[in-house]
């Protein structure tokens, strides 16, 4: 007889879409866990043949069990170095409620030091649709610096916030700073742009490491208390090789409890060629662990190349800038690396496509595993040009918060097909899911998975046609197996079959039947990675 460490028993096991059909099933109730993988899944009669005398057997008491989610494109690195010096108001609805957390912030911190919430939300959730004022700021935050920034949309800091940095200084550089000034020519205390987010920043000052690694320990925690036990880590801005070294630490600590999947991006505009080339000649691709690993190029492969959130509709890619773009993907797919990419608009993925058209006559994309990130406004040629390179797609929910903002710059009707979720599906393009967390969105799963199942933005307006939306299996399988293949992992994880990785969340709620406005409250009682709790509730237990 088999040696199992541990039976769950009593539940209703999703083992994943391609294992029970485009239905869930409920006849499967139990799953037994030996040296960190699953070794059956049935129910519970015949789950009882394999218990052993040191067997631990716990009681799910009807709860619905799934694989763990795999988050396909968030910021957790980065996220985690800044996460315990940040306000988080992804369930904060009203701007009362919000003011609130910084007065308490204010009362527990020394004075002078910033309070700030940095992305992850938006006005729209807010019953009172606005932002914060400077002069609610200053009540709320007294003699603190307080910054705010609701995505990567607006900001609003305080009457000190200002004063200590200097942002009011700034002269206005088009898109990347704009500083809001009243008639006297003084600024306001809103700004827009990255350069003028980068700015605020940067006068916080960086936590030490011991901020940072404890940061990152209390980011995947909350990460896990969702469900979510591994991630793909795209990169993004600011992230050069330091910025690593948290994470890196408590790998090295054995304190590491997420799998976590590193893709390593550009850092410097003008130098994009030679920062890449460097990690690909001095690290070997899929290096590291169960654990922790370095995957690919992404997803700022070229400043030049990425449309940020796709509003500016003068956005083009220069020649110059795509044919570096043309350079650096014949050299990872040379070197066999995959690639992540941003890009929103249809025209920016036709230009990123013409490039790996030309890659793939030399060196085949199929196996490689390309990806473009987002594609919201990808038209039905495009999508056929990805099927034929056997390029994936990474959707998310960054558009839950912006749905009217994105419709008036792509005009009225767009949001409709944004992303064309259906289109995807019926053309066979292999699809993972994310949040795009912890600043262009939120980094809550069950928050992408309402929008992929129900496409509403939170300010209650369903945009996307119903044949755009995906059924709910169809959704978790994308936020499972769909992101697992990212990362050429999906015969190992993303599902509870014989031989799976023995990663699955125990649900507070069932996915499969509670009402669609109550998907994005659903949490986990009980988070395993590699058949170890990694976090409880107490409200599942032996």
């Amino acid at each position: 007889m088999m040696r199992v460490d541990t039976v769950y028993l009593n539940g209703k096991v999703w083992p994943g879409q391609q294992r029970s059909g485009d239905q869930h099933v409920d006849h499967l109730t139990a799953l037994a866990v030996a040296d960190g993988r699953v070794v059956f899944c049935g129910t519970d009669d015949e789950v009882r043949d394999v218990v052993g005398v040191d067997t631990v057997t716990i009681d799910l008491d009807g709860r619905r069990v799934v694989p763990g989610l795999i988050d396909g494109h968030i910021h957790a690195t980065r996220a985690g170095t800044t996460w315990s010096r940040e306000l988080h108001w992804e369930k904060i609805f009203d701007v009362e409620s919000a003011l609130a957390t910084i007065r308490d912030a204010a009362a527990a911190t020394a004075a002078n030091e910033w309070i700030c919430v940095i992305g992850g939300w938006h006005p729209s959730q807010f019953v009172d649709q606005r932002l914060p004022t400077r002069d609610e700021l200053d009540r709320a935050g007294g003699k603190h610096p307080v910054y705010v920034q609701a995505l990567y949309e607006v900001a609003v800091l305080n009457s000190e916030g200002l004063r200590t940095s200097g942002v009011g200084q700034l002269s206005d550089e088009g898109s990347h700073v704009v500083i809001e000034r009243g008639h006297d020519g003084v600024a306001t205390g809103t700004i827009r742009g990255m350069g003028a987010f980068a700015a605020c920043l940067k006068a916080m000052g960086s936590p030490s490491i011991q901020e940072q690694r404890a940061g990152t320990a209390a980011m995947i925690r909350e990460l896990h208390s969702h469900g979510v036990t591994g991630l793909v880590d795209p990169g993004g801005f600011a992230m050069p090789p330091e910025r690593y070294r948290a994470l890196f630490d408590l790998w090295r600590s054995g304190d590491l409890t997420m799998r976590m999947r590193l893709f390593v991006s550009a850092v410097d505009a003008g130098q994009e060629y030679q920062q890449l080339s460097d990690w690909l000649r001095h690290v070997q691709v899929r290096f590291g662990d169960d654990l922790l690993r370095l995957n690919g190029i992404g997803e700022v492969v070229h400043y030049g190349c990425h449309d940020f959130e796709g509003l500016e509709s003068s956005f083009e890619i220069a020649a110059p800038d795509k044919d570096e773009l043309l350079r650096i993907s014949r050299a990872t797919a040379e070197r066999g690396w995959p690639m992540h990419i941003h890009a929103v608009l249809d025209r920016s993925v036709s230009d990123i496509l013409d490039c790996w058209e030309v890659v793939d006559e030399a060196t085949p994309l199929r196996d490689l595993r390309f990806t473009i990130v987002h594609a919201d406004t990808i038209s039905p040629g495009n999508i056929e040009r990805l099927r034929a390179l056997g390029v994936g797609v990474v959707v998310d929910d960054h558009l839950v918060f912006k749905a009217a903002m994105s419709e008036a710059a792509w005009g009225a009707g767009t949001l409709f097909r944004a992303p064309p979720l259906g289109d995807l599906v019926r053309a066979g393009v292999p699809i993972a899911a994310g949040t795009d967390g912890n600043r262009a969105s939120s980094h809550n799963p069950w928050r992408a998975l309402s929008w992929l199942v129900a496409g509403q933005s939170v300010d209650g307006i369903t945009r996307r046609g119903p044949e755009h939306l995906l059924t709910r299996p169809q959704a978790l399988e994308a936020y499972t197996a769909g992101s697992a293949r990212l990362t050429f992992e999906e015969a190992d994880r993303g599902h509870l079959g014989e031989g799976a990785r023995a990663d699955f969340a125990v649900l507070n709620a069932d996915f499969f039947s509670v009402a669609t406005e109550e998907i994005p409250d659903i949490g986990s009682d009980l988070t395993v990675v590699g058949g170890r709790t990694v976090f409880s509730t107490g409200a599942v237990t032996e």
